[in-house]
């Protein structure tokens, strides 16, 4: 897999001008769902290198990252006489760059994509790495393909349009590249004050968090070991959130991911002695921002069955990456039905819920 070039911008007019240069086409196709339509093209559509670019626009949410809109997008780049040598440029979240990184891969086998994410979400994590995909039959990411785009650009610009929920959610992925990096990195995660966002120091952090997961990927770009150290707080924190979603109370990915952390870090704690203390900062940190998904005992099964799926399992063995202490990644640590039930009661009995 080709390594995708990592820009942390301090000018995105120059730094996506040069990006489109690398990448010669006959056509420029620029994808957008609804918000960034409205919040985040018009802050681009007027470059010079933008000029040529046709407008593709899906819904906007992960309601719409699904077959319809990956087929609409297909169908646009279609009717819009895109060939094999066209370039799209995918302007937003990571509902935006996973679909429209597999509808670039798979159209006339694939063309070249950049990637400008526009959360924080997307830039520490769903833009970074070559994974695209769609969910289906109900759940995540069922579908895609590893495909990297050609460049990502960076630019913490596009968070001050963020609410505070949305930049948490990015943050709890920042907050898991802490802890299977270094002590002194997720300890200043947890100092960071999300009262008082300070956008430049956020920056420092958010490129010290892709270049943590740009190291992994580069070990291991098909995830066939330690590239499963990038699902820390996954394995749980999918099977939230896909519960929320049959229950029609959607969640952001990032909160799933924290709470997905706070279970999967007790079962660290169990099973290879992650540290009680750290255990407990890490908890206190996620209780205070995030909240609590409410469920009872009798969802436990259901959890337990979108947990049957998650795509890191063997032969029916649920998978976990487990961390031994902050930095000391422990991968492919099956747990029983039994250990999976009690890492759920201690959510709900330590969140509160």
């Amino acid at each position: 897999m080709n390594k995708q070039e990592i820009i942390i911008c301090h000018n995105l007019n120059e730094n996506l001008a040069q990006a489109i240069d690398r990448c010669p086409h006959d056509k420029l196709f620029v994808l957008v769902d609804e918000c960034t339509r409205q919040l985040c093209l018009p802050l681009i559509e007027h470059f010079t290198c933008m000029k040529e670019a046709i407008t593709i626009c899906i819904g906007a949410g992960d309601i719409h990252k699904n077959v319809e809109t990956l087929v609409h997008v297909w169908t646009e780049l279609g009717n819009n006489g895109a060939t094999r040598h066209s370039l799209m440029v995918n302007l937003g979240g990571g509902m935006v760059t996973d679909l429209g990184g597999f509808a670039a891969s798979t159209f006339k086998r694939g063309i070249k994509y950049i990637n400008i994410p526009t959360t924080l979400l997307a830039m520490v994590d769903a833009s970074v790495g070559g994974k695209t995909g769609i969910n289906f039959n109900g759940l995540k990411n069922e579908i895609g393909v590893f495909s990297p785009a050609e460049s990502v650009l960076i630019d913490t610009e596009f968070l001050k349009s963020l609410d505070k929920n949305n930049i948490l959610s990015g943050y709890a992925e920042m907050l898991k590249h802490g802890l299977i990096s270094t002590t002194e990195h997720w300890a200043e995660l947890l100092k960071f004050d999300m009262n008082e966002i300070d956008y430049k120091a956020l920056q420092a952090l958010v490129a010290k968090s892709v270049q943590i997961k740009e190291n992994i990927v580069e070990q291991d770009p098909f995830e066939k070991g330690i590239r499963k150290a990038l699902n820390l707080g996954h394995t749980v924190g999918h099977a939230f959130e896909s519960l929320a979603l049959e229950m029609n109370r959607p969640v952001l990915h990032g909160y799933a991911v924290a709470w997905g952390i706070v279970c999967e870090l007790y079962f660290s704690h169990l099973k290879v002695g992650f540290p009680k203390d750290k255990l407990r900062q890490t908890l206190q940190f996620i209780k205070e921002h995030y909240g609590c998904f409410v469920f009872d005992c009798k969802q436990y099964d259901r959890l337990y069955e979108f947990m049957t799926h998650d795509k890191k399992n063997n032969a029916g063995i649920i998978n976990f990456t487990l961390m031994g202490e902050v930095g000391d990644i422990r991968i492919n640590q099956a747990a029983t039905k039994e250990e999976i039930m009690d890492m759920l009661d201690f959510y709900r009995e330590s969140m509160g819920c």
